[in-house]
C-alpha cells in the first residue's frame, strides 16, 4: 500500500523537491499529500503549488505556546491522513507531546554525520574540528534534538581549504539523495 506523507518546511524546499521528485516514480511507495510550511513566505510553496499539491501554511508566530502551533500541525496531519511525516528545513522544534504522537513515523535529514553536531552551525564545526569526512543523516524524531535512530548516512570529504558554504554545496547533493532513498526503505516497511 502507498503511504501517504507530509513534508514540513521552513524555507526553499531542496530537500523537499528531492523528495517529491523520487515519489513521482511507479516503484515508489509513498506520496506526497500534503506541503507544510511555518512560514507564508517558505520559498518551496511556490514548487509545491506549480506541481499541484495540497499545501498548508501554519505560521508559528501566530501563536501563543509551542504546543498550540504543534495542536495545529497535528490536525492538518490527520486531515490529511498522513502515514509518514517528513522534516526537510524545518527550523522549530517540535514538543515532545507532538514528536510522541508520530513516533516511529516522522524523519528528518541533519547535515552532519549523527551523532557528532547535533544542532546548527555542523558544516563549520566539522571544519574547526580538523574532520576529514562530513555528510549527513536520515533520522527518526524523538523528543531529544536530533538523537533519534539513524535511518541512513552519506559521506562526503572534507577537502583542504573547504569553507562552510562549500562543505554545505557538497553534502546537499548526497542529502537529495540520501532522503528519498530512506523514506522508501521505511515506506516499504511501514
Amino acid at each position: 500500500m502507498t503511504k501517504r506523507v507530509a513534508i514540513l518546511i521552513s524555507g526553499r524546499g531542496s530537500n523537499m523537491t528531492a523528495l517529491v521528485e523520487a515519489m513521482k516514480a511507479d516503484y515508489f511507495p509513498a506520496k506526497p499529500v500534503l506541503i507544510l510550511a511555518n512560514r507564508p513566505d517558505a520559498g518551496g510553496l511556490d514548487y509545491a503549488k506549480a506541481e499541484g499539491l495540497p499545501t498548508a501554511v501554519v505560521d508559528h508566530t501566530e501563536f501563543e505556546t509551542r504546543e498550540a502551533f504543534d495542536a495545529a500541525i497535528h490536525e492538518k496531519l490527520v486531515s490529511a491522513h498522513v502515514d509518514i511525516v517528513c522534516l526537510a528545513g524545518f527550523m522549530r522544534l517540535l514538543t515532545p507531546g507532538f514528536v510522541n504522537k508520530w513516533a516511529g513515523r516522522m524523519i528528518n535529514i541533519h547535515p552532519s554525520l549523527l551523532p557528532k553536531y547535533p544542532g546548527l552551525h555542523t558544516h563549520q564545526r566539522a571544519i574547526d574540528a580538523g574532520d576529514t569526512e562530513a555528510g549527513c543523516s536520515v533520522h527518526y524524531v524523538v523528543p531529544e534534538m536530533d538523537a533519534g535512530e539513524i535511518i541512513g548516512q552519506a559521506r562526503v570529504p572534507v577537502l583542504p581549504g573547504d569553507t562552510a558554504d562549500l562543505l554545505a554545496a557538497r553534502v546537499i547533493k548526497v542529502e537529495h539523495t540520501l532522503y528519498p532513498e530512506c523514506l522508501k526503505k521505511i515506506a516499504v516497511n511501514a
